[in-house]
């Protein structure tokens, strides 16, 4: 099949910066304010076209991939064709349920002509998808340049708004990973995290938001990734981390129980195993060393970019046909 003309939205960087190097003609949509519905491509390079709004109308569209469901009522509006209806579409559902779990139904749930692409098989049966038909696609993402060198004897842990997720990102449980070993904190929203926890000093160091570039690089020179997230689908900065080269110590919830084999890390339940393994890899390099080759190796093979792509295909082309 030619080449399709897919329109998305730019919501989650990481997730389209992959998406978008398939073999198919992605259209982002553009508004003059730009904001969360018209942001295009914004400063990135991707393969993509940046699409002004008020054209979409007369713009050939294969096939539309919705991320949030006030892109239903937008698409409608912008194509002037109703999706599901009148030019294919799906629905890619990239969190876990919120609020009445296991009983969450999905916005979708009353319809059967706009599937739902959950990204892990935990977030498919732990919704109530109703008709809708599903499919999974697990994440794939673009190869990090970076390689581990392990030489600070420190943690390292991306996540955006630790403060204000709480529970949910694990950020109560860092003072027991601190015991054993500093952590260095990336990503969003950090003010505040040290004076709540209580931790001062050298203990807890909050980097803050960087460019892949710059995190990448300073993400592998610490010796060990650690994973607390209670409640999240499955982090991309997870699987960054392991094809960087890094061991991981994660808590096995949700979708974590089949992202990290054994010999890729620490992945337990319990808090003193995890805090024990955090102990031991930072004590000894050559065995956080030889567990980030084999959390590379799996990573590559489970989360690479061509697999990724190449299910994406299957999925785009089958609701063309």
């Amino acid at each position: 099949m030619n080449p399709l003309r897919v329109l998305l939205w730019h919501v989650h960087g990481s997730w389209t910066s992959a998406f978008v190097r398939g073999r198919h003609h992605y259209l982002l949509p553009t508004l003059p304010e730009r904001g969360p519905w018209g942001g295009g491509r914004g400063d990135r390079d991707w393969p993509a076209e940046d699409v002004p709004a008020d054209r979409l109308a007369d713009t050939d569209v294969d096939v539309v991939v919705l991320q949030r469901t006030e892109e239903l009522e937008l698409a409608e509006r912008w194509l002037g064709r109703r999706p599901g209806r009148d030019v294919p579409a799906v629905f890619v559902e990239h969190n876990t349920p919120k609020g009445d779990v296991p009983n969450t139904r999905h916005p979708l749930a009353d319809r059967d002509d706009v599937p739902i692409a959950h990204v892990t098989h935990f977030n498919e049966w732990m919704w109530d998808n109703g008709r809708a038909p599903t499919v999974v696609v697990e994440h794939g993402i673009v190869e990090p340049a970076a390689r581990y060198s392990g030489e600070l004897a420190r943690a390292g842990f991306v996540t955006n708004e630790p403060v204000r997720r709480w529970r949910v990102t694990g950020s109560d449980l860092l003072p027991r990973f601190t015991e054993v070993a500093p952590v260095d904190v990336f990503g969003m929203g950090l003010d505040g995290l040290d004076t709540r926890l209580g931790l001062a000093g050298d203990r807890l160091g909050l980097v803050g938001d960087l460019p892949h570039d710059r995190l990448h690089p300073e993400l592998a020179r610490r010796r060990v990734y650690v994973h607390p997230l209670r409640w999240t689908s499955l982090g991309l900065s997870l699987i960054e981390a392991m094809q960087i080269g890094m061991p991981v110590v994660c808590l096995a919830s949700t979708e974590a129980v089949e992202a990290v084999p054994p010999e890729a890390g620490v992945l337990s339940t319990r808090l003193d195993v995890l805090v024990a393994g955090l102990r031991e890899l930072m004590a000894e390099p050559e065995l956080a060393q030889r567990t980030g080759k084999s959390a590379r190796e799996y990573a590559l093979r489970r989360f690479g970019l061509g697999r990724f792509l190449e299910d994406w295909d299957g999925v785009l082309t089958s609701l063309v046909r």
